[in-house]
This record gives C-alpha cells, sequence and structure tokens, in this order.
C-alpha cells in the first residue's frame, strides 16, 4: 500500500495508521476511503492527492 500526499497542504496519507479523525481505520488503501473522504488538514478531496 502506497503513502499519498496532498497537493494543497502536503498533508501524508500513510494507509498503516489510517486517518481516526475520520473513522478510518489502520490497513485502508487509499483506494478504498470513501468517496465523501477530505484531507483532514485542509479539507480538499482525495482527488488532490498524488501517489509516492
Amino acid at each position: 500500500m502506497s503513502k499519498w500526499e496532498c497537493t494543497v497542504c502536503g498533508y501524508v496519507y500513510d494507509p498503516e495508521l489510517g486517518d481516526p479523525t475520520q473513522g478510518i481505520e489502520p490497513g485502508t488503501d487509499f483506494n478504498d476511503l470513501p468517496d465523501d473522504w477530505l484531507c483532514p488538514e485542509c479539507g480538499v478531496p482525495a482527488d488532490m492527492f498524488e501517489e509516492l
């Protein structure tokens, strides 16, 4: 599973950590995030992220 970086603020989504702020469990691949998931730092949608 790859890490993904927000192109707006630089936040890195790490699938090993998930996103506890939005109830995303550790081990959740970026491509499996819900359609309404937003960057926890700046609020942009997942299509504003690039794979690292």
